[in-house]
């Protein structure tokens, strides 16, 4: 899979995948839905589980168009899939069509794992949790600090409230549409933290930069395209961190700049990998 994790302490290890996995009548189906999707290590992650715990299960990746989601949302009752993952461009969208939301899915209007409850799909989101646990894991603190968040999509939003539980003072949300980043952020006024959104000259605003204690790019930024907006990673404290949702197997456009100029870093495998295991616990009911 080899995943770019280039300064992670932990040394994660890719999961090891059955090379010979007995397929029957009896197999249950997970999956994943995508568009693109060919790039997903879930697939290895789910089957690796599968073996390890002796289950007799599959899982399967989907290129799902967005004009074909509905229907494909169907398709888990009609085939009895256990489960199914939602990555680009789908989690906001499956947000709409799904009735029967979690809380945390309700609040960031994003479904990133729907669940087949006896013919009844139910609809929750754990990216917050795995981006949460993961930036833990890195040793990141953001206690009374400034972070930025570029994009203002269900990624964004579980950005500013995995900011948010970890006690940031300040959160910038710099979108390339600056009405979308106004309307996310109003949707956590609630919260007591300072919440100022812009358009994306914020990334180049050196009074803001200077101050950031993390960057996080929620765009699919450096996985659609082979650029990433311009950013003045230069006026960024030597201690901020740079986090990309996304993940491949070459740094990212986003992170390119932070590594050469030394910063501490971390595509997003690690956030997958959790959020990961709490989808695999929804959808086998362990």
């Amino acid at each position: 899979m080899g995943v770019h994790r280039r300064g992670d302490p932990r040394g994660r290890q890719e999961p090891e995948v059955n090379a010979d996995p007995v397929i029957s009548g009896r197999t249950k189906v997970s999956a994943v839905f995508g568009d693109p999707v060919e790039h997903s290590m879930s697939p290895a992650m789910h089957n690796a589980a599968y073996a390890a715990l002796g289950l007799d299960r599959v899982y399967i990746a989907y290129r799902v168009t967005p004009e074909n989601l509905r229907a494909a949302l169907d398709a888990i009752r009609a085939l009895g899939i256990l489960g199914v993952n939602l990555t680009v461009p789908h989690k906001e969208a499956a947000a709409r069509m799904i009735k029967d939301l979690s809380a945390e899915a309700k609040l960031l209007r994003a479904v990133n794992c729907v669940i087949n409850v006896g013919g009844k799909l139910r609809g929750d989101n754990t990216d917050a949790r795995g981006l949460e646990r993961d930036l833990r894991d890195l040793g990141v603190s953001l206690r009374s600090s400034t972070a930025i968040v570029i994009g203002a999509g269900g990624a964004a939003a579980s950005s500013i409230l995995t900011s948010i539980r970890m006690g940031a003072a300040r959160i910038v949300v710099a979108n390339r549409t600056r009405s979308r980043a106004s309307k996310l952020v109003r949707r956590f006024a609630s919260h007591r933290v300072k919440l100022t959104a812009t358009g994306l000259e914020a990334l180049t605003d050196a009074a803001i930069l200077s101050i950031a204690a993390i960057v996080i790019n929620a765009t699919p930024m450096g996985l659609t395209t082979r650029s990433f907006a311009r950013l003045a990673y230069e006026s960024t404290p030597s201690g901020c961190f740079f986090y990309d949702t996304i993940y491949r197997a070459e740094p990212t456009p986003f992170l390119a700049p932070a590594i050469a100029l030394g910063r501490r870093h971390a595509d997003g495998a690690g956030m997958l990998i959790n959020q990961g295991e709490l989808a695999f616990r929804l959808f086998n009911r362990l």
